[in-house]
């Protein structure tokens, strides 16, 4: 077998990036792409909102609740915000009201893009304040292992999948945000399905998602972006409750090549906690056919309770990312050997599914 990397295991890699003439669609379309040379993304425009950076919670001193806005501090005496008296409503409805203003500006194209249509400040400023409310207060997610991340420079977090929704999905990317030292913006790779619905898409790509197919893998991973993918895909998320926290098979192992072939570190990370979101226990597939979805979830609460049967479980959650795998020591050309391709994403599963079994007895009850 040739290109085995001798130890398993690495720092990430400092190595630049020579910039080249994009040849690359945008969007990265079509799978010859991956072969040759590739587009770069253009420079980021915009930084994230400073007020919304900091993994407490705080921007300069001063807190921030989930819009983004002053937070409400109850003191003994009187209820103020940090700016003024409560009774100061319309201070608070002008600030909602630009928030939402600068949300319909940014999806009506108003934002600064890159190729793929990922918008920072959108991202920042909408999307994950969104997201920190589930990441913090509803499921309490507990981040580990963020030392494993680089602090900078290309990356390929491979994670299991679960929940009947990608819930999970969403809450690796607010943890990388706000807790990961260099306030990472993990660049998911997702199904068609999502890019099919026509505002969740927009979404989805104004957040950094993009369609997986390993021409768009390559140029977001020799741009130096931290990449996310779920090998498992709908077969994760939409398994029985009965087969919770068991990995289910990792395709062909896709995650493999694009790594080897971009010579970026491949990090294993273990969620605990979306399995009990949603405990599915069984699939109306009529429904699924008729709809044109891989299944149709029914769960203890939906659809029986209706829209309130939706509403997500407060499970306990940990997310642990494992010591990375460096690709860099493979041979060029090991990323079209199937044995060595085997190799390396069974190795990966191998590591995310025993780190799921060791965070499932510290986690301990889900609920509670």
């Amino acid at each position: 077998m040739r290109g085995r990397c001798r130890g398993g295991h690495g720092p990430p890699s400092g190595k630049g990036h020579t910039v080249t003439k994009p040849s690359v669609a945008a969007g990265g379309e079509g799978r010859d792409a991956a072969r040759g040379d590739v587009a770069l993304l253009p420079p980021r425009h915009g930084t994230p909102s400073a007020g919304i950076r900091s993994g407490d919670g705080t921007a300069s001193g001063r807190p921030v609740n989930l819009l983004g806005l002053p937070e409400l501090v109850v003191d003994r005496q009187q209820a103020v915000f940090e700016d003024g008296p409560v009774t100061r409503a319309g201070n608070l409805t002008a600030r909602l009201a630009g928030a939402i203003e600068f949300a319909a500006r940014q999806l009506g194209g108003g934002g600064e893009v890159d190729q793929f249509g990922f918008d920072p400040e959108f991202n920042s400023r909408v999307l994950i304040p969104l997201a920190r409310f589930f990441y913090r207060r509803w499921f309490q997610v507990h981040m580990q292992g963020l030392a494993n991340v680089p602090a900078a420079g290309p990356g390929l977090v491979v994670a299991n999948h679960s929940g009947a929704l990608p819930f999970d999905a969403i809450m690796l990317q607010a943890g990388l945000h706000d807790e990961h030292p260099g306030h990472r913006n993990l660049r998911l790779l997702g199904a068609d399905l999502v890019y099919e619905v026509p505002l969740l898409g927009a979404l989805a790509r104004r957040g950094g998602h993009t369609r997986a197919c390993p021409a768009n893998a390559h140029v977001l991973l020799r741009s130096g972006e931290l990449v996310g993918v779920f090998p498992e895909g709908f077969k994760g998320i939409g398994k029985p409750f009965a087969d919770r926290y068991q990995l289910q098979r990792f395709g062909r192992g896709g995650f493999a090549v694009s790594a080897i072939r971009a010579q970026v570190p491949i990090i294993p990370c273990a969620v605990v906690g979306a399995e009990e979101i949603y405990p599915l226990v069984g699939n109306a597939k009529p429904i699924a056919e008729l709809l044109g979805l891989p299944y149709f979830p029914i769960t203890p609460l939906f659809p029986w309770l209706g829209p309130l049967g939706a509403v997500p479980l407060p499970s306990r959650w940990i997310i642990e990312f494992c010591p990375p795998v460096a690709t860099d020591c493979y041979e060029r050309g090991s990323e079209n050997d199937p044995a060595v391709i085997a190799d390396l994403s069974g190795r990966v599963r191998g590591t995310i599914q025993r780190k799921l079994d060791d965070l499932l007895t510290e986690r301990g009850p889900a609920f509670g």
